[in-house]
């Protein structure tokens, strides 16, 4: 690890909550001179320093860390890695935190990531993948109801159904792979045995060989309250899980990321970056529902408040595989993130909206605000994509972040948005407590 000393210049790629929330952490750490976001957001600001060079433009990626004399690229976006920007930057001499083209199968194909699972003997549900249509119909009656697909490729987080309907199931198939949905990320799709319990998250920063785990988090992915509604990119995030404590950690490490990390050696690709482990807390155990190559998004904006330690330093090591003793710590407290929504999302990305007050939420020093789709309009922002801003909370307990969180919320105004209200909640929307509608149109207390 680079001695905390030395100064790091850390460039950060990606445009969304993620990213901002990774360049703010990244930016506390006492080694850091600076941290750069491109193509970043209007939410970035100073001391982040913001460029405009695309995340697909790698010759200009190459252009810019010569120029600004960067120390680490981190890649925030899995479309990136899969297509191979963390090979193209480590030629060209640049330290680079992300896994390889061929690591990043990982996330690239649920089909590989399956294959990977079961060849290591990591708990995870059964699975077969199908490219027609008529062979996967045909599979229905041997895995539900209720059924699991998925489109083998990425398709931000929009890419699975479940369903006890066999009409959604069948169309949801022709859609793939006849109507092309999904283009080629749809060609194959996977159907698995469905798995009951608890949904939980794990990020490991992975060195090749050795990791380190940060706090575990919940994600609530449905569009709507009590978790209805369609699968979204994640509509909020609580940290640490109240599911998982440390012995059940150390339990995810040991069965699930150190012998995935020992596949990837064995295959020829091993795993240097963020290793997230999406799971299902069974009667059996914990099982392996996916695999993602990066860090979380909206996961990594619950749990950055909570690290402690020199971060930027450890991602440094990671990337030059030499993770050893280097750790990091985290805070007692919990945190609560909300994702702020176009009102049609996720069906409907764009929207005509706009968000009113959030300045004064910018302003506070409980709080954070990590900025994905808004665009600045004066004091105003107006919504540019589905998932428009994180408003996030941190507490000694995970009820009085979510209070924190949901009555900073409510001072909202503006159109064309929504939340979801029971983040983190224990059971129900639990919406009352905080005078919150289920779907905002206007903002404001109800």
């Amino acid at each position: 690890m680079r001695p905390v000393g030395d100064s790091h210049r850390i460039l950060i790629i990606g445009s969304g909550g993620r990213e901002h929330a990774l360049a703010w952490r990244l930016s506390r750490d006492p080694g850091v001179e600076r941290v750069t976001v491109t193509p970043g957001n209007d939410g970035i600001h100073p001391p982040l320093a913001r460029r405009t060079v695309p995340a697909a433009d790698a010759a200009g990626l190459i252009a810019l860390c010569r120029a600004e004399r960067i120390t680490l690229a981190v890649i925030g976006p899995e479309g990136p890695l899969a297509s191979g920007l963390a090979d193209t930057l480590r030629s060209a001499g640049n330290a680079t935190y992300g896994p390889s083209r061929a690591a990043a199968r990982l996330e690239a194909s649920k089909w590989d990531a399956k294959q990977v699972m079961m060849e290591a003997g990591i708990p995870t549900a059964y699975a077969r993948a199908f490219t027609t249509r008529p062979a996967a119909v045909a599979a229905l009656d041997d895995f539900g109801p209720p059924w699991v697909l998925k489109a083998d490729g990425l398709a931000s987080g929009k890419g699975v159904l479940v369903t006890a309907r066999r009409d959604e199931a069948e169309r949801f198939l022709a859609a793939c792979l006849e109507q092309d949905r999904f283009g080629e990320a749809g060609r194959r799709v996977v159907l698995e045995e469905h798995l009951s319990g608890e949904e939980s998250s794990l990020m490991a920063i992975c060195d090749g060989t050795t990791f380190r785990l940060l706090p575990a988090a919940r994600d609530h992915k449905r569009a709507f309250d009590g978790d209805q509604g369609p699968n979204t990119g994640g509509m909020g995030a609580v940290a640490p899980d109240p599911g998982i404590d440390a012995a059940g950690e150390r339990e995810i490490g040991e069965r699930i990321v150190r012998p995935a990390l020992a596949a990837m050696i064995r295959r020829g690709a091993p795993f240097q970056g963020t290793l997230y482990v999406g799971l299902m807390r069974t009667a059996l155990g914990p099982k392996v529902v996916e695999f993602n190559c990066r860090f979380g998004d909206p996961e990594t904006q619950a749990v950055m408040p909570l690290v402690t330690g020199d971060l930027a330093g450890t991602l440094a090591a990671a990337a030059a595989s030499e993770l050893g003793a280097a750790g990091l710590g985290r805070d007692a407290g919990a945190a609560v993130a909300v994702a702020i929504v176009a009102q049609g999302y996720p069906e409907a990305s764009a929207a005509e909206g706009t968000l009113e007050g959030l300045e004064a939420l910018m302003g506070r020093d409980d709080l954070w605000v990590f900025h994905a789709g808004l665009a600045r309009a004066g004091t105003t922002w107006r919504l540019t994509g589905g998932r428009a801003v994180h408003v996030v909370a941190r507490a000694d307990t995970l009820a009085a972040a979510r209070g924190r969180v949901y009555d900073a919320i409510a001072t909202l105004g503006g159109r064309g948005w929504r939340c979801r209200a029971d983040i983190g909640a224990a059971s129900g929307p639990g919406a009352a407590a905080h005078g919150l509608k289920a779907t905002v149109e206007g903002g404001g207390r109800t």
